[in-house]
């Protein structure tokens, strides 16, 4: 007697999970321009390194002989593999059984994801496409247990848990509703491919169900909506484009807390200046410049990695290479409100913050700040409370800081943009004050422009006098910033700094005092 017959089953189960929801079912799946699961792992990873987990997961049917009539595999794919060469984990929703809505097997494997991930200290990439569960019953008769045991910890606090130790990056590649939308959420980066996905809550029939408003996936959950309401980072054109946002990503980030960001080769040299910066700025100070390429001209050539650019487009966030070391990056675009922080700009810098305090990513910043949001609208979205949080992130962040002094810097949200160890540069077209002199001549100065036999005159008179009071010479008499610099001088001395900072990352190792959360 031997186990044959037993292995060979083992073997059937595990080959019949890879026919996923049969010949048909990837049929419609590639209609739609979509890649089954299996297909989107083999794409994202390196060659012949994904070690799945629960292979053969799911439930069979049996006839009286005890053979295999029919199986249904767990519709959650997981396992281990590789993107370049660094070890994580990864796994997503098989739409071709039930949609992606989760059957017994595939919703343990799905919660085992983020458990496998945090035990291993390795990133946790999500596939995701499906929707939450249903309300339709089980089958089968008899008792049933239900809710989950009083002694369990919360389904989610591992969810939450794992954001605070590894890199958390998320893919919506089709359809995503309920607890794949949260997941996606929560996350430290998060894209979706323009014209394939849709992000909601829930799907137009319940929306219609319950508040009476008949609306299309992508009028509601599109990529027009999520690209400005902050839920992802990147959009993109196809999945090929997303797999290679999400390996970009997670170049810049340590494999977890206990782990440093790593410096790599460069071949753009420390000392290069760029002679546009000399003029980027205007004399006329009311004249809008591009802050991004500011930020091109002093990082490493073609490193900066942009998140979320149309969401509180008055700040920009994303990731670079300073000689090669990842830092983060914040940056005022005062093409937009004139850089001012809005509550939606406010939420978005000092998420950089958490995710930089998260991983131990030093942050460089270029001012431009002309205060917080003014108006009524902005008092309505509680623009004080969201900039407040942003200035207390900052000023309670552990991070090796360096702010570049670009244009402006007025009122308390000046506070956001300096960390207690900020290395401070200024450039000469440096303007620092209560408020911006314009706005500030009008009220300080009101009966006399008043009084004035032309008050326009009077008002431009003062505003030229204070104007020319506002040099930055006198921060650099009194040693209130490092240094004054030539502009063309930024990027030989914020590789300068990397080299003093790098060796100090060692003592941040390990979970930050405030992590981040979605």
């Amino acid at each position: 007697m031997s186990w044959e017959k037993e292995v060979a089953e083992i073997q059937a189960r595990k080959d019949r999970s890879l026919e996923q929801g049969g010949v048909e079912g990837i049929a419609r799946q590639h209609a739609k321009g979509r890649l089954t699961i299996r297909e989107r792992i083999d794409c994202l990873l390196d060659p012949d390194s994904f070690v799945e987990q629960g292979p053969g997961a799911g439930f069979a049917e049996k006839n009286d002989e005890g053979d295999i009539e029919s199986f249904s595999p767990a519709n959650y794919v997981v396992g281990f593999g590789q993107v370049n060469g660094r070890r994580l984990v990864v796994g997503g929703e098989d739409f071709t059984l039930k949609g992606g809505s989760p059957n017994a097997s595939g919703l343990r494997k799905s919660v085992y994801a983020e458990e496998l991930a945090l035990h291993y200290k390795v990133p946790l990439v999500r596939l995701l496409e499906g929707g939450g569960g249903s309300v339709a019953p089980s089958s089968g008769s008899g008792p049933k247990t239900v809710g989950s045991p009083v002694f369990s910890e919360p389904r989610f606090k591992v969810i939450a848990d794992t954001m605070g130790v590894v890199p958390v990056v998320s893919a919506a590649l089709g359809p995503v509703a309920g607890f794949p939308a949260g997941r996606l959420a929560a996350s430290h980066f998060s894209v979706m491919v323009r014209e394939l996905s849709q992000v909601m809550v829930a799907g137009p029939a319940l929306v219609e169900r319950a508040l009476g408003r008949e609306l299309s996936k992508e009028a509601l959950g599109g990529y027009r909506v999520h690209e400005k309401s902050g839920v992802v980072d990147a959009v993109v054109d196809s999945e090929q484009e997303a797999f290679e946002a999400m390996r970009t990503f997670l170049g810049y980030l340590p494999q977890n807390v206990w782990d440093v960001p790593s410096r790599e080769a460069c071949s753009d040299p420390v000392d290069r200046a760029e002679e546009s910066l000399l003029s980027v700025v205007p004399k006329d100070l009311r004249r809008p410049f591009e802050m991004r390429k500011i930020i091109k001209a002093v990082m490493d050539h073609q490193s900066f990695l942009e998140l979320a650019p149309k969401y509180g487009r008055g700040q920009i966030i994303g990731f670079a290479r300073l000689n090669g070391l990842p830092v983060g990056v914040i940056a005022n675009d005062c093409r937009h409100y004139a850089g001012a922080m809005t509550a939606s700009g406010s939420q978005k810098a000092k998420r950089m913050m958490e995710l930089c305090e998260t991983f131990h990513v030093p942050i460089v910043n270029f001012l431009d700040e002309p205060g917080f949001m003014l108006g009524p609208d902005a008092e309505a979205l509680g623009t004080i409370r969201y900039g407040m949080s942003a200035v207390a992130a900052a000023v309670q962040s552990t991070v090796p800081w360096a702010t570049v002094a670009v244009h402006k810097s007025f009122g308390v949200a000046s506070a956001a943009h300096f960390a207690p160890n900020t290395y401070k540069l200024a450039w000469p077209s440096y303007e620092i004050g209560a408020r911006p002199v314009q706005g500030g001549v009008a009220v300080a100065f009101r009966r006399e422009i008043e009084a004035a036999d032309d008050p326009e005159a009077k008002r431009a008179e003062l505003e030229e006098k204070l104007l020319s009071q506002r040099s930055p010479f006198p921060l650099m008499e009194s040693f209130s910033v490092h240094e004054l610099i030539d502009p063309r001088q930024t990027r030989q001395k914020l590789c300068q700094w990397t080299d003093w900072i790098e060796p100090t990352l060692e003592a941040l190792k390990g979970p930050a005092l405030w992590g981040m959360r979605p």
